[in-house]
């Protein structure tokens, strides 16, 4: 917090969502989603596949038009005022995509120059990021021919490059191996204990048990339940696992094997 920011504005949500909604045709995919994130927060967003947990990611990034409602980052609108959004946030999509004949430090000083960082402030911030994820071997190759952890470490680098003070993850773990795991997991305890929103949305639901301060979980574009996992302990499984509270949500309306597939321990395959 700084010298000018009061005890208020350190609790100010830096994500408001009201009411949002996203249809494609005939097809609703985001129905009514409302919710906050406040500073030092880690909020996981849980749900089966197709519930709209990317879809809701995405017009928060500002890569989609909502159809009605609202979501603003820092008090912007993220589809009207994306361009000043990105400037808070550091997003780690699920399937990173980079510029073929870019390598991977050529990728991390350009991310740098986007932010308005020197190349030598660039340099200084990536070293300790490269060091811990293990990733300076292969900084010479061209990011293209990377590996799915690999790409995920590069793209959790750029996120981190500028010290947003929010990070959106969405599905974080996928193609990490168990080292790389704990290391992120580290490292969005760390984000938070110094102030920074965290929004990540995960299949693991022990991932987000170990993590969250709250879950949301949704349902067919709808929240299903919200809260800080003891209070949705004492509401629906009187002491149950979020595993527990998961299924008394979503288990009975989900189509054959579709939470089961979104909650696998092992996750999707990479």
């Amino acid at each position: 917090m700084t010298e000018s920011s009061s005890p208020a504005e350190s609790t100010r949500p830096i994500v408001e969502i009201e009411a949002l909604r996203k249809q494609f045709g005939d097809f609703v995919a985001v129905d009514g989603l409302t919710l906050s994130v406040v500073p030092g927060e880690i909020v996981a967003l849980l749900g089966p596949n197709g519930a709209g947990k990317t879809t809701a990611i995405k017009m928060l990034m500002g890569l989609l038009k909502s159809s009605g409602g609202s979501a603003r980052i820092m008090g912007h609108d993220c589809f009207l005022e994306r361009a000043v959004t990105k400037r808070y946030v550091g997003y780690l999509p699920d399937e990173p995509v980079f510029y073929d004949y870019l390598r991977g430090r050529e990728l991390l000083v350009f991310a740098g120059e986007m932010h308005g960082l020197s190349r030598a402030e660039t340099r200084a911030r990536i070293d300790p990021w490269i060091q811990r994820l293990d990733l300076g071997d292969a900084l010479e190759e061209f990011a293209a021919n990377y590996s799915k952890g690999m790409k995920k470490k590069l793209a959790l680098i750029m996120a981190l490059l500028h010290a947003p003070p929010l990070l959106i993850l969405d599905e974080p773990t996928t193609g990490l191996d168990p080292f790389a795991i704990r290391t992120l997991n580290a490292i969005i305890r760390e984000q938070a204990e110094g102030g920074r929103a965290v929004f990540f949305s995960t299949h693991l639901l022990d991932h987000a048990e170990k993590l969250c301060s709250r879950v949301a979980i949704v349902h067919k574009g709808r929240l299903a339940a919200v809260g800080p996992l003891d209070e949705l302990r004492s509401k629906l499984t009187q002491g149950g696992s979020l595993e527990d509270i998961f299924f008394q949500v979503v288990g009975a309306d989900a189509e054959p094997g579709e939470a089961k597939a979104d909650i696998s321990a092992d996750g999707p395959a990479s």
